[in-house]
């Protein structure tokens, strides 16, 4: 991620209903919402929420699919793995020992090595909007 991209992402989420709309579509995972349940569950008028949305899309933190006649709105969780890589990337730069609380989070392979099948990434678990 270059770093003209990040600098989009966090002044994107440097802002309290932005910040806002985008937790609540991580929660919500791959479904997304519309913009009239977005509206709804934040209390963000239409016209403000529009706005935000743009921005929140614009910085490469959201994508949005047509299903039937309305828009979903989703998180991209690709870029916020991007950004969240990007802020911890030197976390242990110059051969110092890296503090676990520092080291970004690892993979673990899925399959079975040992006759026991392994646990994959984790999901997120979809949430009532009354979670958010």
């Amino acid at each position: 991620m270059k770093q003209t991209d990040v600098l989009k992402a966090l002044a994107a989420l440097a802002q309290e209903s932005r910040l806002a709309v985008f937790r609540l579509l991580v929660k919500r995972g791959p479904e997304g919402y519309t913009p009239g349940e977005i509206s709804e569950l934040l209390g963000i008028p239409a016209p403000t929420l529009s706005f935000h949305l743009k921005e929140l899309s614009k910085a490469g933190l959201l994508s949005v699919r047509r299903r039937s006649r309305f828009m979903h709105y989703e998180a991209r969780f690709d870029r916020m793995g991007e950004l969240l890589a990007y802020l911890t990337e030197n976390c242990c730069s110059l051969g110092n020992a890296c503090d676990a609380a520092c080291a970004p989070p690892r993979r673990r392979a899925t399959g079975a090595g040992n006759g026991r099948a392994r646990r994959g990434p984790a999901t997120l678990r979809k949430r009532e909007p009354h979670d958010a």
